[in-house]
């Protein structure tokens, strides 16, 4: 039995993805709104979409570019990867928990408020 984990994790740890990757979790903006801005930098290079970023007239620019930036540097300190080579090879923006908030309305009713969180990844990758 303990053979089969053990060959079971060698497995797993072989098809694991080596490229370097940072998550930002819990951003309290919409995902719908840090989409818009992801689908701009998506197949740029880190310079490029980093200067984008800093131009870009949205609200989910900032902590996006904080995410481009910690995978640039886990690159550079983890992989020895030369963070200039690199560009945004994935980037996506999952839901996370909503925070449920209720606006008094007339007659006695509540209105659902729903504060949207987001987990944003960034996945970069070396150019041939």
């Amino acid at each position: 039995m303990a053979k089969n984990m053990k060959l079971k994790t060698q497995r797993i740890e072989e098809n694991k993805d080596k490229r370097p990757r940072a998550v930002a979790k819990y951003i309290r903006i919409s995902p719908y709104k840090v989409r818009v801005v992801l689908d701009v930098i998506r197949g740029k290079k880190v310079d490029e979409a980093i200067a984008i970023l800093e131009n870009v007239n949205k609200a989910g620019a900032e902590p996006i570019k904080k995410a481009v930036q910690s995978a640039a540097a886990n690159a550079e300190h983890n992989l020895s990867m030369n963070p200039h080579d690199l560009f945004v090879a994935e980037c996506y923006a999952d839901q996370g928990p909503t925070l449920k908030r209720m606006q008094p309305m007339s007659k006695g009713r509540g209105y659902r408020i729903l504060k949207r969180t987001s987990h944003i990844t960034v996945v970069l990758d070396a150019r041939n």
